[in-house]
This record gives structure tokens, C-alpha cells and sequence, in this order.
């Protein structure tokens, strides 16, 4: 197609999609993924659009599964919908690029993972000899192998050679999660703790040794210290079976509401928060936790 023609082309999906989204006919996914192409489009496209890659759409990658947790944590479901788009969008972004590249499409994407959740689940898709076959514990990791191995096949690796424990764990991870994800694989194989009480003196030991570093004020020392602390802290979190990033984002949460108490009583007072005592503030916190406490 001569450039000309591409100019055609984008002029014509830009009457269509701006005539549709003007009707009442709801907008469709093939919509969606028509508006990226011409935003993307190196004639009739945004230019800001055009000028990114990967790499600099990733952290708003991140960033909207973020605001898609933070809707479900507030139960709001209004801004679900939405946040769920933005995170639609993503996927038709990284999609689009991919396909400029010659790469793959979106409805490769779909396929992938239309394909992977059945082969994943042979228990609901297999027939019944299938379904009895893969009773025994252990289906999930034995399915994600045989992937991993078929993928370095295609890849054109004649024997490879068997990952690491800890391998294909992503790098950009919240660190909490990631700390999580790294014990559970190390306990798969036996490097755990047998009981949980071994976990609990680990954290004390830790605790002891960053308090060691902060009475010695040397920084380096106590942020390795500190990490070491939160790091045995996310594997008590694993043997409890807590989600130490959900936790943490709930004591924020907890944290904000409390504080908003503080304020908006000082404010009714006439005063900041920078007019008051600590002494006043903290009676103010213990105000908004027995009121929390009905």
C-alpha cells in the first residue's frame, strides 16, 4: 500500500469511528483496536502516540493495574468499568506495536490466551479418562513446564537446559510480592522453615540487627538491615497465608482515614494540624479508632 493509500485509509477509519462514536451503536472492541492503529497512524496519528515504544508504555501499563485494584479495594464499581478500559487499552497498545513490528496482532494475543486457560485446565476441558488423569497434586506446575519447554523448542533449543528455581520471576514486581514469589518457589524444592515459629525468631533476629545498624547510624548498613527485616516479614506473610501488598495497601488506607479524622476535627476547631500538639493529635487518633470500632 503506497503511503497515499495509508492516508486514504486513516482518513476513512477516522470519518467512520468519529461518526459511531457520535450514534448510539455502542463502540466494540475491533473499535477500539481500529482508534489505536490511528492514533498510531505516521500521518493522521497523535504525535504522542506515535513516538512511543514499549518501554515507555509499560509503567502506564502498571500504573492502570494499579487503578484497577485500587476501584475493586474501594468496591467502587462505577470506576471499575472505566479503570478496566485503561487497562484494555494497554493490551491494544502493546498489541498495536507489536503488529507494527510485524511481531503479532491482538487477536494473536487472544488466541494465546484463549489456548493457554483451556490447556491449563484440562480437569474442565479434558475428557473424563483426562480429567481423572490430572487429580494428582502438582497439575498447574507440571502444565507451566511442559509450556516453558515447548517455548525454548520453538525458539529453536535443541535440549535446553533446565531453568533455575528462582528464573522467570519478573524484576519489576512490587517488592513484597516478588519477596513472596521467591520463598515459595525456594520452599517448593525444601529450602523453608518447618515451622512457623522458626519464622517468628527469624523476625526478631532481623529486627535485632537493624536495630544494631540504626544505634551505629551508618545508612547503607541499615537499609540492607531493613530489607532483610521486610524480606523475612513477606515470608511470614507466605506461611500465613496473607498477601503482604494487600495488607500494606489496607494500613494506608486505614492510616489516611484516621488522619482525615485529625484534620477535619482541628478544622472545626479553626486550627491545622501544624497548630496542634502531638499530645492533641494522638487523642484525636484514638478518637477515630473507637469510632471506627463502633
Amino acid at each position: 500500500m503506497t503511503g497515499m493509500d495509508e492516508t486514504a485509509g486513516a482518513a476513512e477509519a477516522i470519518a467512520r469511528l468519529a461518526a459511531k462514536s457520535a450514534g448510539e451503536a455502542p463502540m466494540t472492541l475491533g473499535d477500539l483496536i481500529a482508534i489505536m492503529a490511528v492514533l498510531r497512524d505516521p500521518e493522521r496519528g497523535c504525535p504522542w502516540d506515535k513516538q512511543q515504544n514499549f518501554s515507555t508504555i509499560a509503567p502506564y501499563t502498571i500504573e492502570e493495574a494499579y487503578e484497577v485494584a485500587d476501584a475493586i479495594a474501594r468496591g467502587d464499581l462505577i470506576d471499575l468499568k472505566d479503570e478496566l478500559g485503561d487497562l484494555l487499552l494497554q493490551v491494544v497498545y502493546h498489541a498495536q506495536m507489536a503488529k507494527e513490528d510485524s511481531r503479532f496482532d491482538f487477536d494473536a494475543v487472544a488466541d494465546g490466551i484463549a489456548r493457554k486457560m483451556i490447556r491449563r485446565h484440562p480437569h474442565v476441558f479434558g475428557d473424563e479418562e483426562t480429567r481423572e488423569a490430572v487429580r494428582v497434586p502438582g497439575l498447574w506446575d507440571r502444565i507451566k513446564a511442559q509450556e516453558a519447554e515447548a517455548k525454548r523448542a520453538a525458539a529453536g533449543g535443541e535440549a535446553p537446559a533446565p531453568e533455575g528455581v528462582l528464573e522467570g520471576i519478573p524484576l519489576n514486581l512490587p517488592a513484597l510480592t516478588r519477596s513472596v514469589k521467591i520463598q515459595r518457589r525456594a520452599a517448593k524444592v525444601g529450602f523453608d522453615w518447618p515451622e512457623t515459629e522458626q519464622i517468628f525468631a527469624k523476625v526478631w533476629e532481623e529486627l535485632s540487627e537493624f536495630y544494631e545498624e540504626l544505634r551505629g547510624g551508618r545508612q547503607a548498613e541499615m537499609q540492607e538491615e531493613f530489607g532483610d527485616l521486610m524480606f523475612v516479614l513477606a515470608n511470614l506473610a507466605r506461611r500465613l497465608d496473607i498477601d503482604p501488598e494487600a495488607a500494606l495497601h489496607s494500613a494506608n488506607r486505614k492510616f489516611a482515614r484516621r488522619f482525615a479524622h485529625i484534620e477535619a476535627a482541628l478544622k472545626a476547631q479553626g486550627r491545622a494540624p501544624e497548630q496542634a500538639t502531638l499530645e492533641e493529635m494522638e487523642a484525636l487518633w484514638l478518637e477515630a479508632k473507637r469510632v471506627e470500632k463502633g
